[in-house]
């Protein structure tokens, strides 16, 4: 009996040997199966880093209303852009990146980065919709569908089930579509849009500390000295003493890419909401002689989106041989600032 138990495992030795030995066949296929899949991964990553086109607001607003039969009225455009820029992150090449756990899309992070840039815009906007221009006052009642949409939009970015991110901005989207039918309708005066000066001012100044802090991070991918550090060295009993600059804060190197592309997200975003606040707020731009610091602000962000002809972000010294993309990013998104900046002011006057 033991001598056929060993006759059988011997056979089968013998099997597993032509299998896997001499030729190597198996081997090779294998191995030709990892690298036509490491390749596709390659093209697929390169085709999903692509950053999306930018698209036509007023075209878009027209057919979204040529679609739903109803007359654009205000508001009709700032809602239909915000729906199509969160579409856009989600149906994009590749789709939504930032939750993925398999390759390709897991080793990529520029277009994540974009995608955050993107949410960031969309929350904030929301949110001052919510807040203040769905509203004629303080004690009016929140919008039934923005009191949906606006927490939707602030679902962890990262969550991949149970459930999804894609499923939760959906369901925040849909609040959106909900909202821009009922202002369409005349029928349903509980839905409305109050372009006034006060609530553009109110969303305006909250852009313009994420603009502040974005074009910091990206000024710091050479160096600066810390502005904390350097207040605290400063000796007030002795005015003529040397001034002491503090500790130099710098981007790490792998971070980078990171706020680069952060940025880019944004001023893409941010880029077609002012050309929807162009319509839906022209009146009051109007009124208040701000429809040149609306132009200018769009203009900067339009340059913020400049075609990239490098496959990698440079990062040379501000003033040496090579470019620094972080630092031609954070010169417009200041620009950008400091036209927001006069908007505010030129609405805050009677």
């Amino acid at each position: 009996m033991s001598g056929k138990i060993r006759q059988y495992f011997s056979d089968r030795k013998d099997d597993l040997r032509d299998f896997f030995g001499g030729s190597g066949v198996v081997g090779k296929f294998i191995l030709a199966l990892v690298v036509v899949y490491l390749l596709v991964a390659l093209v697929l990553g390169m085709i999903w880093s692509s950053e999306p086109d930018e698209f036509s607001v007023r075209e878009h607003t027209r057919a979204v209303a040529n679609e739903m039969q109803r007359e654009p009225v205000t508001g009709f455009a700032t809602t239909a852009t915000m729906i199509r820029i969160a579409e856009t992150m989600l149906n994009k090449p590749g789709g939504y990146l930032s939750n993925d756990i398999a390759p390709p899309g897991v080793w990529l992070d520029n277009m994540p980065n974009w995608e955050y840039g993107v949410l960031v815009q969309l929350r904030d906007l929301a949110r001052a919709m919510r807040r203040d221009i769905s509203r004629a006052q303080s004690q009016s009642a929140e919008d039934q569908d923005l009191v949906i949409a606006e927490p939707q939009l602030h679902f962890d970015s990262g969550s991949w089930a149970l459930p999804s991110t894609e499923a939760e901005y959906r369901r925040g989207i849909e609040a959106l579509r909900s909202y821009l039918e009922r202002l369409s309708r005349p029928d349903q005066p509980d839905a409305q849009f109050f372009a006034r000066a006060d609530n553009l001012a109110n969303w305006l100044g909250d852009l313009e500390t994420r603009l502040g802090s974005l074009s910091r991070t990206l000024g710091e991918s050479v160096g600066k000295a810390s502005v904390s550090d350097a207040v605290s060295n400063i000796n007030p009993d002795d005015p003529l003493s040397e001034d002491v600059m503090g500790e130099e804060v710098k981007t790490p190197w792998t971070k980078i890419d990171d706020v680069f592309y952060e940025a880019r997200g944004s001023s893409w975003a941010l880029l077609h909401i002012f050309r929807a606040i162009e319509v839906d707020f022209r009146k009051v731009l109007n009124d208040k002689n701000a429809v040149s610091s609306a132009k200018q602000i769009i203009i900067e962000l339009e340059g913020a989106q400049g075609e990239m002809w490098s496959p990698v972000i440079l990062n040379g010294s501000g003033f040496g041989v090579l470019a620094n993309h972080s630092l031609t990013m954070a010169a417009y998104l200041s620009r950008a600032s400091a036209a927001i900046s006069d908007m505010r002011d030129l609405l805050s006057r009677g």
